[in-house]
């Protein structure tokens, strides 16, 4: 009895150390997070190092480090900060009354009657919608101004962050297998559950980010290239929109240069509207069924659905976090309800088979009684 209290007690007194330090390590979760993705994206770089320099893993996880530094975070830095110039100066323009979005509005209106009708038919009242999407696109302006202005503020803590992320990513990349074993010695489920989890888990966020980032960054770039060659304003803001947007499924990049495309028709920019729809369905469009298959293999098996409720979900809880948190959730349950199925079924069977065969006996026996 003295036993048992003491196990329960120090299992009260473990789960409460663990969540409290869990709290303690919440106002970094973003860090920590970005930097087991760039552990697990990153992990077969080590690994080719590790073949070429042998056992020297803080050599070849420094120099791993070093090449996720140079070939996506100081590019992404880069890009943010484009990004939020030129959003700022759109929401300016718009704000100073030099683009007025009513006016697009109604040229697209009237230039594509058969929208109206089908809007109309729908029971959706027209100056409503436009109201709500000249609010959504100033929200949007107000958002990236302040977030400018902010990213200005809070450059201390934002590079601090920053730091951390790649501090973890180092010890991450050096220890990180040693630091899964620990965990699959000490998590009490099964050695084989565990090791599917964590399976999982490096996969769902290999293909989401090798399978929807790398895609969107993709669509975004030939977007915002095919809008320089146009001589569409602000060709980089629409370029990283668009990748916005494909990184949700189903979306795609098509809600921004379709809408484009139309209102260039409007203006009777005949030719460009037609080479930005012929470029948008077959060069953007056919990225993701060319690519996606390539870098994302069979890393997850998440249907689409799933996948669109999960980053949705993830999104409006979490931010950009919850793109990859998200359906890496999802993958979980999946894999959590798959483990408990096969599990389940495997006693069922086993107590199935066991029933038949003490059947069988006693048949045996009377058979033998008998005669």
């Amino acid at each position: 009895m003295t036993k048992i209290l003491e196990r329960q007690t120090f299992l009260i007194a473990l789960t409460f150390v663990t969540g409290l330090f869990l709290f303690l390590l919440k106002p970094f979760f973003a860090p920590i997070l970005w930097a087991c993705i760039i552990a697990i994206l990153f992990h077969p770089v080590q690994l080719w190092l590790k073949k070429k320099l042998g056992e020297l893993p803080n050599l070849t996880a420094l120099i791993t480090l070093m090449a996720c530094i140079f070939l996506v975070v100081i590019p992404v830095l880069l890009l943010l900060t484009s990004f939020f110039q030129q959003g700022s100066a759109l929401y300016q323009r718009i704000e100073n009354g030099e683009i007025q979005l009513a006016q697009y509005f109604d040229q697209i209106r009237q230039a594509f009657p058969v929208i109206q009708q089908f809007l109309e038919r729908m029971d959706i009242d027209i100056a409503s919608l436009q109201e709500n999407v000249t609010a959504a696109v100033v929200g949007i302006g107000g958002f990236l101004t302040q977030n400018a202005v902010a990213l200005g503020m809070g450059t201390f803590n934002f590079f601090t962050k920053l730091a951390l992320m790649l501090y973890i990513a180092f010890f991450l990349l050096r220890d990180g297998r040693q630091l899964i074993e620990k965990l699959i010695r000490v998590i009490p489920m099964g050695d084989e559950r565990e090791r599917l989890l964590f399976q999982n888990i490096a996969g769902v966020a290999r293909a989401t980010v090798k399978g929807n980032l790398l895609v969107a960054i993709v669509q975004g770039m030939l977007g915002g290239l095919i809008f320089w060659i146009l001589g569409i304003p602000s060709p980089l803001l629409w370029g990283v929109i668009m990748m916005i947007f494909s990184m949700i499924p189903v979306i795609g990049a098509g809600l921004v240069w379709a809408p484009t495309a139309m209102y260039l028709y409007t203006i009777t920019q005949w030719f460009e509207a037609t080479v930005l729809i012929a470029y948008g369905v077959f060069i953007i469009g056919l990225t993701d069924n060319v690519l996606r298959p390539i870098l994302v293999g069979r890393d997850t098996r998440l249907p689409d659905w799933m996948v669109l409720l999960s980053t949705l979900g993830g999104l409006t809880l979490m931010g950009i976090n919850g793109f990859v948190v998200g359906p890496l959730i999802a993958v979980l349950f999946v894999a959590f309800w798959q483990i408990f199925s096969e599990d389940f079924n495997a006693d069922k069977y086993a107590n199935q088979g066991s029933s038949e065969i003490e059947t069988n006996t006693d048949d045996l026996i009377k058979s033998k009684s008998e005669k």
